[in-house]
């Protein structure tokens, strides 16, 4: 199925639902997220409207903004595309991507797995590290009224599903407890080049960070 009406009219769709958005969960994170999501696709053999769609819709409502409910997200999707009247069996296949595309803390089994969730997870992970992903995450640090750092409190890289999504640690730490371990949880050779590159730049702001925190540039 090859439809630009469809994801023209996601598109839109989603500009409008994420209009008042915080700043790293907002329309231009999708919107790269979509563009990785195409990069990545071409060297991959999988079905480009799954991938178009779920990177479309995989943040309509991000469980960190509802409460931690995650079922909002994919009923909004489901509900879009019915009205689209999309096959049913892409739109199992979407939801599937957006219930199963999260990070939470890494303890976490997929319970489905193909290869356009192993794409859009990828374009997903690759805006949540390098500069943007840097910035998204103080940006959201800042939302959430966190510490920048705080050296009293050691990264918990062993948090289970639930502490991860409550947990109020410093942003620094944060880069440690996800940023710092996506790298190596790439799931396509384009992710993971990519991804290596990012890694590099977030090192190097980590060792600015502590330098300029202790006064020694």
């Amino acid at each position: 199925m090859n439809n630009p009406d469809l994801i023209s009219k996601t598109i839109l769709f989603v500009k409008t639902k994420l209009e008042n958005a915080e700043g790293g969960h907002d329309w231009f994170h999708i919107e790269r997220v979509y563009r990785n999501a195409i990069l990545i696709s071409k060297n991959e053999a999988c079905d480009t409207t799954v991938v178009q769609l779920g990177a479309l819709l995989h943040d309509i409502a991000d469980s960190k903004f509802h409460n931690g409910d995650e079922t909002i997200g994919p009923k909004i999707a489901r509900e879009f595309l019915e009205l689209e009247n999309v096959d049913e069996e892409i739109i199992v296949h979407v939801v599937n991507v957006i219930e199963n595309i999260s990070y939470k803390g890494g303890n976490f089994e997929k319970k489905f797995s193909s290869i356009e969730l192993d794409v859009v997870q990828d374009a997903d992970r690759l805006d949540a590290i390098g500069a943007i992903g840097i910035a998204r995450a103080f940006n959201y640090g800042g939302f959430k009224n966190r510490t920048l750092y705080d050296p009293k409190i050691a990264p918990n890289t062993r948090m289970t599903k639930e502490e991860y999504k409550k947990s109020d640690s410093p942003t620094i730490n944060h880069f440690y407890e996800k940023l710092l371990l996506l790298k190596d949880k790439m799931n396509t050779e384009t992710g993971k080049q990519i991804a290596k590159e990012r890694h590099r730049y977030m090192e190097g702001f980590i060792s600015q960070f502590y330098a300029e925190w202790e006064g020694e540039k």
